[in-house]
């Protein structure tokens, strides 16, 4: 048996398969990200989180938001190794599971567009070049922290037509002061900005709101993906739920700034059981 966690910033996506490559069980727990939480917080959540009940798996492989150094792998590893006990576990990034799920062990672009944003180049076996992303202030365009950060900003400086203002606080009972301090004192602000897509992708008939999606959307492809020079002649990937759910604005983007769209899945585990147990 194989036990493969997803983890970004909002959620962790729990697999455990067997050699047919079929998921056996499934659960779910909040984000680990080795940036936000340390090795005692990171246990404890799976004390209280994990459901799943199984003797310890023959491999772990746990991908990750924030594991991107030796350090930050460290403080993931040694609450699993203790949790789970595993005869082998590795800890990579997010942006691997990416790039392995989406690409398998071809050349590609893979991009993840959830919470946050990330991108990479992809030879077939590891990652060469990589744009960093940069968190939520100074990077993450398009994703569901950038469009919820900006949505946000423009409702309390009324740049948005008075009608969507007043549908986003019928729907949400936030005040300016409530927001603020979610921002600016409460942890984790990224999920809580992203946290308004939904709304957006329920309203993105208003034009208003599908300029703001799209805004973040070319900004993406400008400020990352036009650094690759063979993604003008390699599909695009998309993995996250902001890219699947938002995929027609995100593909009508690529087209307009150069760039060919390849697959859009909403979760990348599909992708790693198959490299993980069919190679």
């Amino acid at each position: 048996m194989i036990l493969i966690a997803d983890s970004g910033s909002t959620k962790t996506n729990w697999c455990l398969a067997d050699k047919s490559a079929e998921p056996v069980f499934e659960c779910q727990t909040s984000g680990i990200n080795p940036f936000y939480q340390d090795s005692g917080t990171i246990y404890e959540l799976l004390q209280k989180e994990f459901t799943l009940e199984f003797t310890k798996p023959d491999s772990l492989f746990f991908y990750g938001a924030g594991c991107s150094n030796d350090d930050a792998k460290d403080i993931v590893y040694k609450p699993l190794k203790r949790f789970f006990n595993p005869v082998s576990l590795s800890v990579e990034s997010d942006l691997m599971a990416a790039a392995r799920s989406l690409c398998q062990h071809n050349e590609g672009i893979a991009c993840i567009m959830g919470t946050g944003s990330n991108s990479c180049y992809f030879n077939g076996q590891e990652i060469t070049f990589h744009v960093p992303s940069l968190g939520y202030i100074l990077g993450d365009e398009g994703s569901g922290a950038d469009i919820g950060r900006r949505l946000v900003a423009d409702i309390l400086k009324n740049q948005l037509p008075l009608p969507v203002c007043e549908r986003f606080f019928q729907k949400f009972d936030n005040s300016r002061e409530q927001i603020l301090e979610h921002v600016y004192k409460n942890p984790f602000p990224n999920r809580f900005l992203a946290r308004y897509t939904p709304w957006v992708a329920e309203n993105i008939s208003e034009p208003s709101l599908r300029k703001l999606v799209k805004a973040g959307f070319n900004k993406f492809f400008l400020r990352n993906i036009s650094q690759y020079h063979q993604a003008k002649n390699l599909p695009v990937h998309f993995v996250g739920s902001i890219a699947y759910y938002f995929r027609g604005i995100l593909m009508e983007s690529a087209t307009e700034n150069g760039f060919q769209t390849g697959i859009v899945n909403r979760s990348p585990m599909e992708g790693l059981i198959r490299y993980h147990m069919l190679f």
